[in-house]
């Protein structure tokens, strides 16, 4: 069944500062928040020309300065082509290098940002990248969209850069689809050549605007619409859908003044609930999440769930429900790295079996890839869940500061 959403961007007073803040709803709930500091810029996606500031062989890593300041980690474990701004023989990294390097996870917590050698140019419908020399295909798109697909850019893939295609190509014409990797492989030459004439730390792609960055990572097709009352957000949106020749989003620009459309859609309580350690379950259950250094615990609790059938069955309908609601706060909450979930124990590996299986289906309807491990001999759930941005908690911490 399509499940129709709502993305909303708009401002709002957080922390006693004023924020920028997309929400996504689905079915009149929101399911993903995210807060712009939008006096800071951040810099995911940014490509530079860093200088390496040190190598430490024993970690099999490099750390880059990107500008004044601001030092990278690199992992001398990744596969990319180190591209030299000033060309040499000796290909190995060595201090004092300058080197071609973007943004690819933003600072989080106590560790630095990282930095790759594999640059990146994001589109609606595809994504080039540099070194992956092949052709890849988003986990949600069926055999037959991969098909047809391949067949309409099998004729054009670039020769020294891979294409990775995303959902949202799903529903898209082959025109649109050739224009936009015409673009990005423009945007990637411009890097390129740009890169052998410019000095160190000279930024050399800046993303795009929070607000087409949202947009970006949001599957459209079951866009019912977008909402904004920021004249610059709508502006940018509309050109944005309009280089694609689609209209298949309605955007609206909502103008009430006596109702703040943040209030309409009860962000401020949104933000506050996604802050609170413990989560209420329709049955009465409740969740226990806590952010670490290391990891994310979460407990699964029966609280004040009052089955009248055999306690198993009780355990196994709390932790089935919980498994949903888990899965929509990490999305919520943006949760990602190790992630350990202390279910209620079961003692049929059936019932171990469907969890996990049911879990699984939840982590599939976010964008941002999750995925269950396994279940420990102690019935703990190990799951990951790719990070590339700050959580929302440490979000709003940053704006305590």
């Amino acid at each position: 069944m399509k499940i129709l959403s709502k993305l909303i961007i708009t401002h709002m007073i957080c922390h006693q500062k004023e924020v920028m803040v997309s929400a996504l709803a689905e079915q009149g709930r929101i399911c993903q928040l995210h807060i712009f500091h939008e006096k800071e810029k951040g810099i995911l996606g940014n490509i530079y020309i860093g200088k390496v500031q040190n190598i430490v062989k024993n970690i099999h890593a490099a750390f880059i300065e990107i500008a004044d300041g601001i030092s990278c980690y690199y992992s001398m474990d990744e596969k990319s082509e180190i591209f030299f701004t000033n060309p040499k023989k000796d290909k190995t990294m060595k201090i004092g290098d300058e080197v071609l390097v973007q943004v690819s996870k933003e600072g989080i917590k106590t560790k630095l940002p990282c930095v790759s050698g594999n640059l990146n140019f994001t589109g609606r419908y595809l994504v080039l990248t540099s070194q992956r020399k092949e052709l890849g295909f988003s986990g949600k798109l069926k055999k037959e969209e991969k098909k047809r697909i391949r067949e309409i850019l099998e004729d054009h893939l670039p020769k020294q850069a891979g294409v990775i295609v995303r959902t949202n190509c799903r529903d898209a014409d082959a025109s649109n689809i050739l224009r936009e990797l015409k673009q990005l492989q423009n945007q990637y030459e411009d890097v390129l050549k740009r890169a052998s004439t410019r000095v160190c730390f000279s930024l050399l792609k800046e993303n795009i605007p929070d607000s087409i960055q949202v947009l970006q990572s949001t599957y459209t097709k079951n866009l019912e619409e977008i909402i904004t009352d920021d004249k610059a957000v709508f502006q940018q949106v509309q050109s944005y859908l309009q280089c694609y020749e689609t209209q298949e989003v309605p955007v609206r620009f909502y103008e009430d003044s006596l109702l703040p459309l943040a209030k309409l859609y009860s962000l401020e309580t949104a933000v506050s609930e996604a802050a609170q350690e413990r989560v209420w379950l329709k049955s009465g259950g409740f969740l226990v999440i806590q952010q670490t250094e290391a990891f994310v615990c979460i407990d699964v609790n029966t609280g004040k769930f009052s089955g009248k059938k055999e306690i198993q069955e009780t355990f196994r309908k709390i932790n089935l429900e919980a498994a949903r609601e888990i899965a929509l706060q990490l999305r919520l909450r943006n949760l990602s790295g190790i992630i350990l979930i202390d279910f209620i124990n079961l003692e049929k590996e059936e019932d171990k079996k469907e969890l996990l299986q049911t879990l699984q289906v939840y982590l599939k309807q976010d964008p941002v890839k999750g995925t269950v491990v396994d279940m420990t001999p102690l019935n703990i759930v190990e799951v990951t869940r790719k990070k590339v941005r700050k959580s929302l908690l440490e979000e709003l911490k940053a704006l305590e500061k």
